[in-house]
């Protein structure tokens, strides 16, 4: 059994002189760890549908263990009131959220935008007592009970939740496309809880 292995390496080694296989096998190392280094950004999340994405080219950034990053403070002019903590769920009515979501994506926060939107679409659904309030529900989990009960708001639901996932989970950089897409999921729902 190991003779046609001592075989194979002695062919590969007639054909490739040993500091050039070396230096292949360290090229190889090399290209492994960086894609596993860098693995979820550059590994697509689906496939494009009728056209394809503008890529632009994204060079990784080299950083040391060792150094310590400094945090940087976003300076925001003035907080509304209803812009709080992820974990909250303040009770406002419906517009205040799409009034906040408007604001956010005339500024170019789009990803504060789509969670105001989602958060419009959660407290409504709670309006009109689809569901009930549970501030530790997931995204899944409140898109999974909304269906059970009216199952209408299935499909624009499980979108919006994608979308919002893709964003704040998945850490993409939030578009007007994102916030265009929530604004069109959130009348989709309205229009069939009306």
């Amino acid at each position: 059994m190991s003779r046609w292995w001592t075989e194979a390496v002695a062919a590969f080694g007639d054909v490739v002189p040993l500091p050039l296989a070396a230096l292949g096998l360290l090229l190889l190392a090399a290209l492994v760890g960086a894609g596993w280094y860098w693995w979820p950004r550059w590994v697509p999340r689906r496939l494009p549908r009728l056209r394809m994405p503008r890529i632009r080219p994204r060079w990784p950034r080299f950083r040391w263990p060792f150094r310590r990053r400094k945090r940087r403070q976003e300076q925001d002019p003035v907080r509304p009131v209803a812009e709080i903590r992820d974990e909250e769920m303040p009770d406002l009515p419906v517009a205040a959220f799409v009034s906040l979501a408007d604001r956010l994506a005339a500024q170019g926060r789009y990803a504060e935008a789509v969670r105001e939107r989602l958060r419009a679409m959660v407290r409504e659904l709670i309006e009109r007592q689809v569901v009930e309030h549970r501030p530790g529900w997931t995204v899944t989990e409140l898109a999974g009970a909304a269906a059970r009960a009216r199952p209408v708001v299935d499909a624009p639901l499980s979108a919006a939740g994608g979308v919002f996932s893709e964003v704040w989970y998945g850490q993409r950089t939030a578009g007007a496309q994102h916030d265009a897409r929530m604004r069109e999921l959130a009348d989709q729902m309205h229009r069939a809880l009306s």
